[in-house]
């Protein structure tokens, strides 16, 4: 039986880089898209490309931040494919502002999308694992978690317990055969980095040490790796994917 990955948030950008990565894998890709805003702009396009790879793929609307639309997504692709042997949890968002000035709708709503999110999935996605006994659980954080960024403290408080919960999630359900990482990217080339001044820019690749941004394939390549039978021995761990930004 063909296997099957699971992308939260894979209309568009990384979450569908990664979805066409795994896709290329041999893995059917159920992409996860919010709503039909997302489903026409993108989702239907990443799952006709995730196809050309001779893969089966199929979108799933469910807001992940809801836990009940979480258990029925989980439910209607357990049903459509069989199996789920991958999970990404890819859905994001920013809602930036200085601390003090931050709204507590837009702390409460990034910590709902970028962190309840992955509570959800793992839940649900993680009984069909268990059953299973296998399964890979990558959970996208981002170097906000790690060291923090200002004017970015709902972010980077979602991100940093994202590390906490793939942790624990490891030491839980390891003994069923189930690995759970995450990854932590950097400055990856998008439209939103696309859109900053040069001087934004020269200050921003000054602190990369490879002087570059990353790119979406890159994110992917590395999530293609941990759900790979080569990785099948690291669990636990948060695998920073940024040019030397820290060092």
């Amino acid at each position: 039986m063909a296997k099957t990955a699971l992308v939260t948030g894979a209309s568009q950008g990384i979450g569908a880089c990664i979805a066409k990565r795994l896709a290329k894998d041999g893995y059917n890709i159920a992409i996860n898209c919010r709503g039909e805003a997302e489903l026409e702009n993108g989702g239907k396009q990443t799952a006709e490309e995730c196809r050309s790879y001779g893969v089966e793929a199929e979108c799933f609307i469910a807001d992940v931040s809801k836990h009940d639309e979480c258990e029925k997504m989980v439910d209607a692709v357990k049903e459509r494919f069989g199996t789920i042997d991958v999970l990404v949890n890819n859905a994001g968002i920013t809602r930036d502002g200085l601390l003090v000035r931050m709204s507590e709708e837009n702390y409460d709503m990034v910590i709902a999308v970028n962190q309840k999110s992955v509570f959800n999935m793992t839940k649900f996605a993680g009984a069909v694992m268990m059953k299973q006994r296998s399964g890979r659980i990558i959970n996208v954080s981002s170097v906000a978690g790690l060291y923090g960024n200002a004017g970015q403290m709902n972010y980077s408080a979602s991100k940093a317990a994202v590390i906490g919960m793939t942790k624990t999630a490891a030491k839980e359900l390891g003994g069923r055969g189930i690995t759970v990482n995450a990854i932590a990217p950097g400055f990856i080339k998008t439209p939103m980095t696309d859109a900053l001044t040069d001087e934004q820019k020269k200050a921003v690749l000054d602190r990369i040490a490879l002087k570059r941004y990353g790119t979406v394939e890159e994110i992917a390549e590395l999530v293609s790796f941990l759900a790979s039978d080569g990785a099948g021995y690291i669990t636990g761990q948060t695998i920073e994917i940024s040019g030397g930004l820290s060092m």
